[in-house]
C-alpha cells in the first residue's frame, strides 16, 4: 500500500495495464499469431514511455 501511495494510483493502474498487455501479447504470440502478438507487445513500452514523460513533467512543475 505504501508503494501505491508513493507512486500514485494513476501510475499504479498504468503499471497493471502494462503487465496485462505483456501477458496478452505473450498469449497471442504463443498461440500462433506472431505478428499480432508483436504488435500488441509494442504497446507496453509505449505506455511505460508515456508514464516516464508524465512523471518528468510533474517533477518539472515542482
Amino acid at each position: 500500500m505504501n508503494f501505491i501511495k508513493r507512486i500514485g494510483i494513476g501510475y499504479f493502474l498504468m503499471l497493471i495495464l502494462t503487465l496485462i498487455i505483456i501477458l496478452v501479447a505473450e498469449y497471442i504470440f504463443l498461440s500462433g499469431d506472431h505478428l499480432h502478438g508483436l504488435f500488441i507487445g509494442l504497446w507496453a513500452p509505449v505506455l511505460v514511455g508515456i508514464m516516464i514523460f508524465l512523471k518528468l513533467v510533474e517533477n518539472e512543475r515542482r
